[in-house]
């Protein structure tokens, strides 16, 4: 396996060095989202304009050699207009017949740019997809291309005329990854790459004949990835620990009054090792076991860029913010103190590793 391993590696950092001949900075975003990618899960990107979301996904594109389609997200957008529609048109030998027009859902990488930005109904279009890998219309269902992955960006600063993901939707995605400003030196090479006639080209890193077979033995080799008994109850225990009405050994906690005197307890006793204060003071809602699956499914590829064919505990933390940060629901007090999710999962591991 230890063959597999490196040639793995070989291929993760070929697909990072094409793309970075490009995207400047942002190397943990590009290393989670291809991340996402071999688990098989689908990304939601969060930044200001102008930041080259969208040329981040082009450019994965173009390394991977995949078929590639924007969806820009407006109000106005109706599902049709993502996952195609039928149409009526005429018959050689005379009278009529239903067609499928496919939508552009149908390709293998999907930028859906401004989701927030569309209405419920034609969000759920895109998410449905997405978990199924499918579209039915009229009655007749249509399989989705493979590979499938999807990565959405959304505004995090204009709100006005925007309809918010509900959390239930958000769950889908397997990563959330905030795209930050670039600092001085990546903001000096990206004026000096965009304003000059210097032009870089990406190479395919795959022979486009054996791509997508290519892709799904790395995906089924990081599925292979062993993972002890001890790391799972970790996992288990991490997805636990984010839900203020449970304890770490599973039971809930049913009567309001005791609900009470364990977060009272909780909050004051801080950080104890089975009950984490920080999350029962400020969560309303955990994650649900899609929060477990996507820390397993990422800990094992980072396992694989560690050159290990095991799971460690440094695999599962280096992966738990993009994993859960958008899978936690806070309440009015922590919009108060101006708590983040991720500081709260940063609190766990620690806890955890009381």
């Amino acid at each position: 396996m230890s063959e597999e391993i490196d040639r793995f590696r070989d291929d993760f950092y070929k697909i990072i060095r094409e793309m970075e001949k490009v995207i400047v900075g942002h190397k943990d975003v590009v290393r989670d989202i291809l991340i996402a990618f071999f688990s098989s899960g689908h990304i939601l990107l969060e930044g200001v304009p102008g930041l080259g979301k969208t040329l981040l996904v082009k450019t994965l594109s173009n390394a991977l050699g995949f078929d590639f389609k924007r969806i820009q997200f407006t109000p106005d957008l109706m599902p049709a207009d993502i996952l195609g529609t039928q149409l009526i048109i005429e018959k050689d030998g005379g009278g009529k017949e239903f067609k499928f027009a496919p939508g552009p859902i149908f390709a293998n990488i999907i930028l859906a740019d401004e989701i927030n930005r569309a209405t419920p109904r034609t969000q759920s279009a895109l998410l449905e997809a997405m978990e199924e890998k499918q579209v039915t219309i009229a009655g007749n269902t249509s399989k989705l291309e493979d590979p499938f992955f999807v990565l959405a960006t959304q505004n995090p600063i204009e709100m006005e005329g925007t309809y918010p993901i509900p959390e239930a939707q958000l769950d889908r995605f397997f990563f959330k990854l905030n795209v930050l400003s670039p600092g001085h030196e990546a903001l000096k090479t990206i004026l000096e790459r965009t304003t000059s006639n210097e032009k870089n080209e990406i190479n395919k890193v795959f022979d486009p004949n054996i791509a997508a077979s290519r892709v799904q033995e790395m995906k089924m080799l990081a599925r292979e990835v062993l993972m002890s008994s001890e790391i799972e109850d970790y996992i288990v225990n991490f997805i636990i620990s984010t839900h203020p009405e449970q304890n770490i050994d599973g039971e809930y906690i049913n009567n309001l009054k005791d609900a009470g005197e364990e977060k009272n307890k909780n909050v004051a006793a801080g950080s104890n090792g089975n009950n984490n204060g920080l999350a029962s003071k400020f969560i309303s809602y955990g994650s649900s076991p899609r929060g477990g699956q996507a820390l397993a499914l990422a800990s094992k590829v980072m396992a694989l860029l560690d050159g290990r064919a095991n799971v460690s505990f440094e695999d599962v933390e280096s992966v738990a913010i993009p994993a859960l940060n958008h899978r936690l629901v806070l309440n009015f007090e922590a919009d108060a103190e101006n708590i983040k999710s991720s500081e709260i999962i940063s609190h766990i591991i620690k806890d955890l590793k009381k």
